[in-house]
């Protein structure tokens, strides 16, 4: 089976009673959406997340989100200071780099920082003859490359992407609470405000509900049965 987890953001805990849920085995895929890390409030364990997915490996398929950009960026960027002076850099605003300092070596912190730079902005699958999108704000159809910003950040096309998608395309994104689409053409798949939501046209399907703060859940779903699953 094929199953797609909406932004976790520091929440290891949910994510490791998600891949019980859904029974996750060695036959199967997950695609992760991005936003890995930052927040979780005193459930915060970037490292755990970090250790979770690479365990992973090849079963797991991770599109790159801001927040994971911005952690490995920071990484770099405090890594490359010069060792007798780190304090008087800019700190991080996100509670992941003190977490992850308080585990891991500055080697180890550079492999975490390449490991996110290899995560895509977007991916795709083709089971059973349909098509799937999968990225971290909006899809691009195949062939249309974006900018970096357009799939970590969306661009002025966000609303008209939620409302239309791509014809022969279901397109799966997060970064965005699915609280906030109570106004698009659409419907939330279980409970208002905290599961997943589709669009109308029933071509996109957004994942973000909530992890990371409080009251909010993990989302995941399975591809070939549509099957939905919630960790809060």
């Amino acid at each position: 089976m094929h199953y797609v987890i909406g932004d976790i953001h520091n929440e290891n805990t949910k994510l490791r009673s998600m891949l019980k849920q859904i029974s996750f085995g060695k036959t199967d895929h997950l695609y992760l959406l991005g936003d890995l890390f930052d927040r979780g409030g005193g459930e915060a364990d970037p490292a755990g997340v970090y250790l979770t997915v690479l365990g992973l490996g090849e079963q797991c398929t991770v599109v790159r989100g801001n927040h994971d950009q911005w952690l490995a960026d920071y990484i770099r960027y405090y890594e490359g200071l010069p060792k007798w002076d780190p304090e008087k850099c800019w700190p991080y605003f996100y509670n992941s780099h003190d977490l992850l300092r308080g585990r891991f070596t500055s080697a180890e912190l550079l492999r975490l920082a390449d490991f996110v730079y290899t995560f895509p902005l977007q991916t795709g699958v083709e089971l059973g003859g349909q098509k799937y999108l999968f990225a971290h704000v909006m899809t691009s159809p195949p062939g249309s490359l974006k900018k970096r910003d357009y799939y970590l950040m969306g661009d002025v096309g966000y609303e008209t992407f939620v409302v239309d998608g791509f014809a022969g395309f279901l397109s799966f994104c997060g970064h965005t609470h699915t609280s906030e689409f109570f106004d698009f053409p659409g419907r939330y798949l279980d409970e208002k405000d905290r599961s997943i939501w589709q669009n109308e046209k029933g071509n996109i399907f957004m994942m973000d509900c909530g992890c990371g703060y409080a009251g909010g859940r993990l989302a995941c779903i399975c591809l070939e049965s549509g099957e939905r699953f919630y960790e809060a």
